[in-house]
């Protein structure tokens, strides 16, 4: 779940970048890139990777 946020970002940071859009300090394309690769790396490390529906008791 987290590497689909991670490329959603990636893709906005890119799309800000490309077109030059002047964006506010929180929005640039480098913050959006930490933020993307921070996701990616609690990915990596496990964290958000599947989501694991409760099990009923019999």
């Amino acid at each position: 779940m987290l590497a689909i946020a991670a490329a959603i970002i990636f893709v906005i940071a890119f799309i800000i970048n490309a077109t030059s859009t002047v964006t506010d300090q929180a929005f640039t394309p480098t913050g959006l890139l930490l933020a993307g690769l921070a996701c990616l790396a609690l990915h990596q490390a496990g964290i958000g990777t599947a989501w694991r529906a409760p099990r009923r008791r019999r």
